[in-house]
């Protein structure tokens, strides 16, 4: 008969035996979320809807046809390409919920939208197998029509598979034509506010960095902006809003872009794209201040220095135009004027330092890696005692070193975390810590004296 054996938290064992425990030596933790995500909802003329759909930046470059209804080139893909120059990952919801899917005899669209309408489908007879058939689907862009699709040795509809594009009917017999062409897509009703208010209730729940609004619409841009106001002081969701020229936001949750483009046909709000993009990407120890604006659109820079003066005042994000005639740069480059966000009226509780995005995103991220810390490790499987105060101590402590390693704060000091102690009621732990933010160089103030 074997002896006693196997853990032990109490030592009240009756067999004799060599009850052994393994355990993992107490570490401090450090994990730190990405960046790079961000959410539009966006009218659009093929897509799925009614649901948020994940799309990759390589997604965007090698399977924009599919997802967009557009290949990565075409015009209509301008902003979105403006927005992966720098996003990792886009939350993308459709707003068409009302659109029509296109049809013929023989399929209907994977998607509701006018893109449908260019779709159509061609059935011959398969030159290399007798009695079977090949069926052929065409998108057409700009007059030209190109197959997406080429199925042969078929004997009946039954079978067809379908592609990203129809889905075909299975049943009957197939009727050789040409190419019948699909018909009765539209993109819906007149999107409206409900639509934005559908969006955020399914985009609530998922972690991104930045939501981007390219309308011009006055209401939808204060309706996400509340939206952002309760996620982060409510639900601990931090993100920002990026919207066009929302004037007097007064909110470090909104950027607000002041430039628009000229491009024709394009919305003078475009730049928000572009802006979504970088700010969502942009590090924790980094700005977008005097970043490049390397996209697509013809920006509008025609400010005057007192312009661009009462812009930073007013908490709008700015663009101009910077030229450099050493260089034999005299048309020059556009450049983002400083990397603030729409907050501007300071207090003694948030001072001029909460209207600088750099500082947001340190204070963000750090919200997120506590709360993740703590949910992880702590909730539910710590004691509100010496040992688990210090080991939370222990982590926040580790954490804020490696932000100062990486340079996203500076200054750090062990005794700026105090030691975690027991709320007023049993299981709240109260953690006090100070923090002291890097922010990029903006203006330097040089003396050279002359002896």
């Amino acid at each position: 008969m074997a002896l006693g054996g196997g853990f032990w938290l109490k030592m009240n064992k009756v067999l004799p035996g060599a009850y052994i425990n393994f355990v993992s030596k107490r570490k401090a933790q450090f994990d730190s979320v990405d960046r790079g995500y961000c959410t539009m909802a966006l009218d659009l003329d093929w897509g799925a809807s009614d649901s948020i759909v994940r799309v990759e930046k390589d997604e965007f470059q090698t399977n924009c046809q599919a997802i967009f209804g557009y290949d990565y080139a075409h015009e209509k893909m301008k902003g979105l390409r403006d927005l992966f120059l720098n996003a990792k990952t886009l939350y993308l919801y459709r707003l068409n919920s009302g659109a029509e899917r296109a049809k013929c005899d023989i399929a209907t669209a994977k998607f509701g939208g006018v893109r449908g309408n260019d779709i159509s489908i061609s059935v011959q007879a398969d030159i290399d197998q007798d009695s079977k058939y090949m069926v052929t689907t065409y998108l057409t862009t700009d007059g030209v029509k190109k197959a997406v699709d080429k199925q042969t040795g078929l004997s009946t509809p039954a079978d067809l598979v379908d592609n990203e594009f129809v889905v075909f009917k299975k049943d009957g017999a197939f009727v050789v034509a040409v190419g019948t062409q699909l018909t009765g897509g539209t993109n819906g009703e007149q999107i409206t506010a409900a639509e934005y208010q559908k969006y955020i209730q399914y985009i609530e729940p998922y972690y991104f960095n930045a939501l981007g609004y390219v309308g011009s619409d006055d209401t939808i841009k204060t309706l996400l902006q509340s939206f952002a106001k309760r996620c982060r002081e409510d639900t601990g969701a931090k993100f920002q809003v990026v919207c066009y020229n929302k004037a007097k936001a007064n909110y470090e949750g909104v950027i607000s872009v002041l430039n628009k483009v000229k491009d024709k046909g394009a919305e003078v709000g475009s730049l928000v794209y572009w802006v979504t993009g970088a700010e969502a990407s942009c590090e924790i120890n980094q700005s977008c201040t005097n970043k490049l604006y390397d996209g697509e659109y013809d920006v509008d820079t025609n400010f005057k220095q007192y312009e661009l003066e009462q812009a930073i005042k007013d908490g709008q994000l700015v663009m101009h135009r910077v030229t450099d005639g050493a260089s034999g740069n005299i048309e020059g480059d556009v450049r983002v004027l400083e990397d603030v966000n729409s907050f501007t009226e300071f207090t003694k509780d948030k001072s001029k330092d909460f209207s600088k995005n750099q500082v947001i995103r340190v204070l963000d991220n750090l919200a997120y890696d506590i709360a993740r810390l703590f949910n992880r490790t702590y909730l539910g499987k710590e004691g509100t005692d010496s040992i688990g105060f210090t080991a939370l101590w222990t982590d926040i402590v580790k954490l804020l070193t490696e932000y100062q390693r990486i340079r996203a704060i500076k200054e750090f000091d062990d005794k700026d975390v105090q030691m975690p102690y027991e709320g007023d009621n049993k299981g709240d732990v109260v953690l006090n810590l100070e923090v002291n933010p890097v922010v990029a160089m903006t203006k330097l103030y040089c003396t050279c004296t002359v002896a």
